[in-house]
């Protein structure tokens, strides 16, 4: 009898145990039902949790529709898969493990015990073809354990994000493509809606992204469905400020020369109405040539004119700004070595065209040494450097504050590797930035130090709208007369801002073309 009381007590210990277990665990209410997520030392991390309906099927290339409800707790710790993609990816150092075109789904950080906190919104670059809020390099662990709810989420890139096409214009009210967009939209309004659930103040959020993702917030200053949707915005190598009209692919940046393309490519696989498009394979229309060539248009409804012509007539997001490039940022697009004094006209025509005078003297080669630089200095300027230039020179004449920064600390990269010789190129700063040093790569104190750094500036930003906190360097903001500009690495200070002359050829040559 004694007996079998003994193991009545002790089931109803254990189940008591397993019943704590199950109260303990964290639990988060969405629109769509409850979320169980997992602590990580101090963090309560969220993953893969559904802001969108799975975009297959009919929902393929249209805009993304609220995600169905779910009863019970769902459990949310594992990440969902990266949206259908193909070619490099990005970063480079930390590429995707799963694909699926059910893919719109986010993930969430949260420091423990706390309530009302600034919100960051990652979104992740890729050129609009590549990439994945779930990828490792954009763990938000480090950057939660500074005061903030970190958000990262995956949008549709590639043809499943960006193809335009007259058929699919017609049953949208005469527009099409840009669905990336428009799940990046969808996730900030998620955001808006949610995140109070999991600690996250809605009034205070920044978005902040690099290349793509930071093109894509120059979009979303100047997108009329975008407004109110963040507080402030941090972007990092790259912009939306080269008049579209000197691109290899300019026709593809309006509707109708979008449509066209989108019309080629069904044509290239064999589909002759959207019916047929949305009956091929996901996996096909990954791979199949032109795939990776989409990106956002100029439609007139979502994006309504270019950002230049918005930022001139201050007709942008009047919000705080933190906006920057990397010093090596071109490196990762030439062979340095193959560069002299000697081939570097040749190298230029072979890989940009017939470029200008103006722009040849502003880049000189006289000798091997200065050829290399010349080229680096070159592709990062035509790439990023001026995007982020007129970004920021444009953005300082409003009356909200702009920040800048040149980044200029060398990771270590692994001797042998794709980006070996890329020096502080692009994407640098990104494991900084996220404090994501633990790729078994040989960091040293220093980076160890800029990466703390940067997290504090990036955080503070979240926080105030303003980058200077105790104990760091103090950062001036941007000023058209001053042009001060924070250098980060290993240390902080400001300094002069970096290569304008040649900036200054490059913008008398594109003002000639608008």
């Amino acid at each position: 009898m004694l007996d079998v009381e003994h193991g009545r007590m002790a089931m109803a210990a254990m189940l008591s145990l397993v019943l704590a277990a199950a109260l303990a665990a964290p639990v988060a209410e969405t629109a769509s039902g409850l979320v169980e997520g997992e602590a990580a030392t101090g963090i309560t991390v969220y993953r893969g949790v559904p802001y969108a309906a799975p975009p297959v099927g009919d929902l393929r290339w249209r805009a993304p529709q609220p995600a169905a409800h779910w009863g019970g707790v769902r459990e949310a710790k594992t990440v969902g898969p990266a949206c259908m993609q193909s070619g490099d990816p990005w970063p480079p150092w930390s590429p995707v493990t799963a694909t699926s075109e059910d893919c719109l789904t986010l993930n969430v950080w949260v420091p423990e015990g706390t309530k009302g906190l600034p919100v960051m919104v990652w979104i992740h670059g890729g050129g609009w073809s590549a990439g994945s809020g779930s990828a490792a390099a954009y763990d938000g662990v480090a950057l939660a354990r500074h005061g903030v709810v970190v958000v990262t989420f995956n949008y549709r890139v590639g043809p499943f994000g960006f193809l335009a096409h007259p058929g699919l214009s017609a049953e949208a009210g005469g527009v099409s493509g840009n669905y990336g967009l428009l799940d990046q939209i969808a996730a900030l309004e998620w955001v808006q809606a949610n995140i109070a659930a999991f600690g996250g103040d809605p009034k205070r959020v920044t978005a902040f992204g690099q290349s793509a993702g930071s093109m894509s917030i120059v979009l979303l200053t100047v997108m009329p469905r975008a407004k109110g949707l963040f507080a402030q915005a941090i972007g990092e190598s790259g912009g939306v400020f080269i008049p579209p009209a000197i691109s290899p692919s300019a026709a593809g940046f309006v509707l109708k020369g979008a449509e066209s393309e989108g019309e080629a490519f069904a044509s290239a696989m064999n589909a002759r109405t959207v019916e047929e498009m949305r009956a091929l394979p996901a996996e096909a229309l990954a791979v199949a040539k032109g795939a990776g060539g989409f990106h956002f248009i100029l439609d007139a409804n979502l994006v309504p004119e270019e950002p230049y012509v918005a930022y001139v007539a201050g007709r942008q997001a009047l919000v705080p700004l933190l906006l920057g490039t990397n010093a090596d940022e071109g490196l990762s697009f030439f062979d340095v070595k193959s560069v002299t004094a000697a081939n570097f006209s040749e190298g230029l025509r072979g890989s940009l065209g017939v470029l200008p005078p103006p722009l040849l003297a502003a880049y000189p080669a006289a000798t091997d040494e200065q050829a290399k630089a010349s080229r680096g200095a070159l592709e990062r300027d035509l790439r990023f450097g001026y995007d982020m230039w007129a970004w920021t020179r444009l953005a300082a004449k409003s009356a909200a504050p702009v920040f800048a920064y040149r980044f200029e600390q060398r990771p270590p990269w692994p001797k042998g590797s794709a980006w070996a010789e890329w020096g502080a190129g692009h994407g640098a700063e990104l494991p900084y930035v996220f404090g994501t040093l633990d790729a078994g790569w040989a960091w040293s104190d220093d980076d160890r130090r800029a990466a703390e750094m940067m997290a504090a500036y990036w955080t503070n930003f979240a926080k105030t709208g303003n980058p200077n906190g105790e104990g760091l360097p103090a950062w001036p903001a941007y000023a058209s007369d001053t042009r001060q500009v924070m250098r980060l690495s290993a240390e902080a200070k400001p300094g002069d801002e970096p290569g304008v002359a040649a900036l200054e050829v490059l913008d008398a040559l594109f003002e000639s073309v608008r």
